[in-house]
């Protein structure tokens, strides 16, 4: 049986879908279609950090595998030919490679030791990008990476934002999957308690693992879908704000639930870009950490729970106001 927070999910999500299939018809703003696929991006990356937190796991470098998989797409469609809507996902799998090998050696770690190792891993793959990596890379300079949909084609923008908010929905749908499998349980079984999970038969470092390659990979996918629309990348992608966005749009929406990445980067993305229209710089950053810090005050749960702590509000008060009316027995 649906509860109410599940029927405002499922219709809330049916009517997000048909507003974002039918939103190329309700304006040729081409800023804004732009705006839209990169909002869809980040979604994805935001979901991917989510799907590693479900399991009990904290990232603080996540904008490392975003980087790996544009870097690693960007060059396969380069030098092999192969149209980027293909190497899109190839630049998953390799960010998921890399995730997993990452995942071997500090899987076993406590979720903010962890977070700390991503953190530094984030640092070294920039380093190795604009270094070692120079030649191939372009180092500081960056590289041109090609379309999704190449710019002679009529209508490529519109097309590439279908295009993207397929591969977001798919992503969505996988989660979601995920959640509800055997395997989602078992991530939700090692993050509320190890020992227990343990007792049960789940092995926390394999499905840990398995959570990282997972996470790893979308947010490859994302970093891939990001460069090929911009056109260009540059080692800026493995930034700490890179990393910290993903984190910020969770929290705000709803810290392990499916909806809360798309609610929270769509709330933050509205207002980062209503604040830029203003001419705010870096006063927009001041802005966000305080909504951030009142989020986790007043609602910890995210956005996601603001429908049934209103809900909570009102009966609370309906019940204040009876008491206060009731006639005192003589």
């Amino acid at each position: 049986m649906l509860t109410d927070r599940d029927r405002l999910v499922k219709y809330g999500s049916i009517i997000t879908v048909v507003v974002a299939a039918v939103l190329p018809f309700l304006t040729d703003n081409m800023f804004i279609i732009n705006l839209l696929v990169l909002m869809l991006i980040a979604v994805i990356f935001a979901s991917a950090w989510n799907l590693l937190a479900y399991s009990g796991q904290g990232s603080l470098g996540h904008a490392a595998f975003l980087g790996i998989g544009a870097y690693a797409s960007t060059l396969i469609a380069a030098k092999a030919g192969i149209p980027p809507l293909v190497t899109v996902f190839l630049g998953g799998a390799v960010a998921a490679f890399i995730g997993i090998l990452i995942g071997l050696t500090c899987v076993r770690l406590k979720e903010w030791f962890l977070a700390m190792v991503t953190f530094g891993f984030a640092i070294i793959v920039q380093t190795l990008t604009v270094s070692v990596l120079a030649p191939v890379s372009g180092g500081w300079d960056g590289i041109a990476s090609p379309r999704i949909i190449s710019a002679s084609v009529a209508g490529y923008q519109t097309i590439e934002y279908y295009i993207v908010l397929a591969i977001t929905l798919l992503s969505l749908f996988a989660i979601w999957y995920i959640m509800k499998s055997k395997v989602g349980l078992a991530f939700l079984a090692i993050r509320e308690n190890e020992l227990e999970a343990r007792a049960a038969g789940i092995d926390p470092v394999r499905y840990r693992l398995l959570a990282f390659a997972m996470s790893a990979y979308l947010a490859g996918v994302a970093g891939a879908l990001q460069i090929h629309h911009i056109g260009y990348l540059t080692p800026e992608l493995y930034g700490a704000e890179n990393s910290f966005w993903p984190i910020t749009y969770v929290i705000l929406g709803g810290l392990g639930t499916l909806i809360g990445p798309v609610i929270g980067t769509v709330v933050l993305t509205i207002i980062w870009e209503g604040l830029k229209e203003t001419g705010m710089t870096f006063g927009r950053y001041v802005i966000i950490g305080v909504i951030l810090i009142l989020t986790i005050i007043f609602l910890p749960r995210g956005l996601v729970s603001l429908p049934e702590e209103i809900k909570a509000w009102r009966e609370k008060r309906g019940r204040r106001a009876g008491t206060e009316t009731q006639i005192p027995a003589k």
